[in-house]
């Protein structure tokens, strides 16, 4: 496993941007394909997007398409998530995660291993 720690949470207005990053530990990072989750209280953690191991191929859920963007430096053992026109239901702990799996995984069963969290608080 490599191990994650995200930061760049905070408290916003509805229509702010946030940069959020994993900054990653372990020689094997390249290798993984890496992905950002949400989960507010009483729900299922969601998928929000995902990069490939190259940094080439990603995806979106719906809610994140054409307002977020999911890039990753594996010089620097990174993955930025930079979130633009927030809204309240964006209000959630974001989660980065690592899985060794192939193409279009999504689902938190895919994913390896987990970061804490950061959390994000949007008001309106």
């Amino acid at each position: 496993q490599v191990q994650l720690v995200e930061s760049g949470g905070g408290s916003v207005q509805a229509g702010d941007s946030l940069l959020l990053t994993c900054a990653a530990s372990g020689r094997l990072f390249s290798s993984y394909g890496m992905g950002w989750f949400r989960q507010t209280p009483g729900k299922e953690r969601e998928f929000v997007a995902a990069v490939d191991f190259s940094g080439r191929n990603t995806g979106y859920a719906e809610s994140a398409k054409g307002r977020f963007t999911i890039s990753r430096n594996n010089a620097r053992n990174t993955v930025n998530l930079q979130m633009t026109s927030l809204k309240p239901r964006g209000t959630a702990d974001y989660y980065c995660a690592a899985t060794r799996g192939g193409k279009g995984r999504r689902n938190t069963s895919d994913f390896d291993c987990w970061g804490r969290g950061t959390q994000v608080t949007v008001s309106s």
